[in-house]
């Protein structure tokens, strides 16, 4: 059985290697990991998103202000929907919405668009 990692490891390990984190998800059975990295231009700046697409597993890292937010694909009825600690990111397409639970559910998301 081949042993396929997924390994995340904190960016503020450049900064000051007293400050390194990773996280090491193993997914037996899985061939390969593609990974994409996107960024997205929104009305307060850039977000920086990158995914991780292993067999059922799909993870995505989103850069949220200056913070790397680990989250997990859950069920959408269209598009990608990941949701990680107060944030639920949902891409279709070139777009994208970012939504801060802790607002309320009733809350306006931030709405981005993939850089080209």
């Amino acid at each position: 059985m081949r042993r396929t990692v997924l390994v995340f490891t904190s960016i503020l390990a450049a900064a000051s290697p007293a400050f390194a984190a990773t996280l090491e998800i193993d997914l037996p059975n899985v061939e390969t990991i593609e990974t994409t990295a996107v960024s997205y231009e929104c009305p307060e700046g850039t977000v920086a998103a990158t995914y991780y697409n292993a067999g059922d597993t799909s993870v995505a890292v989103v850069t949220i202000d200056g913070s790397s937010v680990v989250m997990s694909n859950v069920l959408a009825a269209s598009g990608s929907k990941y949701a990680g600690g107060p944030y639920v990111w949902w891409t279709k397409g070139d777009n994208a919405d970012l939504y801060d639970l802790m607002k309320g559910e009733d809350a306006e998301p931030i709405s981005c668009t993939a850089k080209t």
